[in-house]
């Protein structure tokens, strides 16, 4: 395929799913407002409390552990039914909770939490259904050739979205409109769920497979296929799957763990830097890495990978290896102390050449981990057949939220116990990246196999749909015989 076929492909793409990015930018923006906002949430609750790390920790815990188990039951429900029906229903309850939180009532202590608490389980419990949707639409809509560069740009709008939310969340927090923040962002999620609704195409299920295109492009021929128990043990349970599904835990306790280590760490006592400065070196540096890393490198992962996806692998662990060990870094560089004044003077703090070896040390970590996001997916879509699409990101995702969930549940017990040693615990969460990079390693030898059965599985399938085809066609020189 050559590259001004793949440019103009890819700008179908963006063109057709224009509503799906956009929604996934708000929706980012929604959740990482419960990350970015960890201290300000924790005084909205206790005023003139210090942090309540526990107490937090539960509530971001909740936050994944709801979308993880209920995204089992939506997984399922892709599978069957229309994936952009499913979207704008998961739009509007994930909108109306946000309207809601900007009704709480500060100051009130475990009676606020208990509010978020109840309004942030039932958002999470519909974020469940969202990826696997997603993932399993770009199956049938997006061509093979060019996935790393459909999820590099569903990522960078995640990333903007997430980086820039940080930024208008922290600021708004800071001015006192957090209630307008909950507000314009479930708003927001409401609209273009509608414009999803509206304007996206539902697919034909297994149109993108090279073994069904050519029966699939007959009208009157739909891939209707079911997964049962036998083929589910077949593919889902192949060796590869086993590999994504139980590295995700171990890689996502770190990854759950950073923002609710490294925010605390930076925000309080002796650093004292602001929110809204937060968010600012995220803009500045984390943004910057996160687009070289989705823009650059996935447009690279589609060369490497295209005559030969096994290559994604060794990309996936690298990506480990780098992206997860520059975040332990963070924790024995020389922050400055401030006061907090000083800690919300922008433009001070940016005349402090340790910001500058952070800034490096976080654009190398977010441009380095992008390749695990836009690798992981397309190696899961090469081993599972069009019918498991949704079920199979759902295990995954929900071993993943898993993983995430506890990562600040653990940060917060163990901060408690170490009376906020932050080094300490940096140290001990790092050794979650090893089981991951050792099982990708090992599945270098699976991979290859288990994408041979499903292409042989599919192509039975192909056969199967053309005598259906063939059947249910009569010749019209058979009409015209007396």
């Amino acid at each position: 395929m050559s590259d001004s076929t793949s440019k103009n492909q890819i700008n179908s793409i963006n063109r057709d799913l224009w509503p799906l990015y956009v929604l996934n930018g708000v929706q980012s923006i929604a959740f990482g407002s419960f990350i970015v906002l960890v201290v300000p949430l924790s005084l909205l609750m206790w005023p003139g409390d210090d942090y309540h790390a526990l107490e937090i920790g539960i509530l971001i815990t909740i936050l994944f552990w709801s979308g993880s188990f209920c995204g089992l039951l939506f997984g399922r429900l892709v599978d069957k039914f229309s994936r952009i029906k499913i979207i704008f229903f998961l739009s509007i309850f994930r909108g109306i909770p946000m309207i809601m939180l900007g009704f709480a009532i500060p100051g009130l202590g475990i009676q606020t939490w208990g509010y978020f608490i109840a309004w942030v389980f039932v958002f999470g419990c519909f974020s469940g259904g969202m990826y696997p949707s997603v993932v399993s639409l770009s199956n049938d809509k997006v061509p093979r050739e060019i996935r790393s560069r459909f999820f590099g740009y569903y990522e960078i709008v995640r990333n903007l979205s997430t980086v820039f939310g940080f930024l208008i969340a922290s600021f708004l927090v800071q001015v006192g409109l957090w209630r307008q923040l909950f507000w314009g962002i479930g708003i927001l999620i409401l609209i273009f769920g509608i414009f999803t609704f509206i304007h996206v195409e539902e697919p034909k299920r297994g149109m993108m497979r090279e073994e069904l295109t050519l029966v699939l492009q007959d009208e009157s021929i739909k891939y209707d296929f079911q997964i049962d128990k036998k083929m589910m043990k077949k593919t889902m349970l192949s060796n590869t799957n086993k590999v994504a599904l139980i590295e995700g835990i171990s890689t996502m306790i770190l990854m759950g763990s950073i923002n609710i280590l490294i925010l605390p760490y930076i925000q309080t006592e002796p650093h004292n830097i602001a929110p809204f400065t937060t968010a600012v070196f995220m803009v500045v540096f984390g943004l910057t890495g996160g687009l070289l890393g989705t823009l650059l490198l996935a447009r690279l992962c589609d060369k490497i990978a295209k005559e030969h996806p096994v290559r994604r692998l060794p990309i996936i662990v690298f990506a480990i290896t780098g992206g997860l060990l520059t975040f332990a870094l963070f924790f024995f560089l020389p922050w400055p102390r401030l006061t907090v004044e000083q800690g919300k003077d922008v433009a001070y703090l940016m005349t402090r050449p340790s910001i500058y070896i952070m800034g490096a040390m976080f654009f190398m970590s977010r441009a380095i981990f992008s390749l695990y996001m836009v690798n992981q997916v397309p190696v899961l879509q090469e081993i599972n057949l069009p019918e498991a699409q949704g079920q199979i990101i759902s295990w995954n995702q929900f071993l993943e939220s898993l993983g995430r969930g506890i990562g600040p549940l653990l940060t917060g017990i163990l901060l408690f116990f170490t009376v906020n040693n932050y080094q300490l615990v940096a140290l001990v969460l790092i050794l979650f990246i090893l089981p991951g990079i050792t099982l990708w390693l090992m599945a270098l030898k699976w991979f290859p196999e288990d994408r041979q059965n499903i292409k042989i599985i599919l192509e039975e399938r192909a056969k199967i749909l053309k005598d259906r085809q063939n059947s249910t066609s009569t010749p019209t020189s058979r009409l015209l015989k007396p």
